[in-house]
């Protein structure tokens, strides 16, 4: 067997018309085909190709990653940083970004109406260059 690459994440939510818009409005994703499943659901695309799969489920509304779950973050490679980080101050959402010199990336860290984190990976030279970081904190 090989890998060849991560194909998408699947999130269960409350709030599934709420992470549906976040998902599209602030990420630039895209609804778009599901198979007719019993429960409800979105699933989400990037240049066609399906990478977050939104469950909805009942009770009371999530508050992220709940204690019995390992999953830190997910993320995704992309372009267009500068853009990307306007429309984060423009809204007026807390992102922290992190400079990894080293591999020549800026990670900008945003997390979603559930608290769930994600990371876009930027290539280094899309933005000027800021005091290097390594913070690993799991939350805004």
């Amino acid at each position: 067997m090989h890998i060849g690459k991560l194909d998408h994440v699947n999130i269960r939510t409350t709030e599934l018309d709420a992470m549906t818009r976040w998902y599209v409005e602030v990420l630039g994703l895209q609804t778009g085909p599901r198979p007719n499943f019993p429960f409800p659901g979105v699933w989400l695309y990037a240049s066609g190709t399906v990478v977050v799969h939104l469950v909805g489920i009942g009770g009371a509304p999530a508050t992220g990653s709940e204690a019995s779950l390992k999953l830190e973050h997910f993320a995704f490679s992309a372009t267009g940083a500068a853009a990307f980080e306007a429309k984060l101050q423009t809204r007026g959402l807390y992102y922290r970004r992190v400079d990894l010199t080293p591999i020549k990336l800026i990670q900008l860290n945003v997390w979603d109406p559930d608290g769930n984190h994600i990371h876009i990976d930027f290539p280094a030279d899309e933005l000027p260059a800021n005091t290097p970081s390594t913070d690993e904190s799991t939350q805004p």
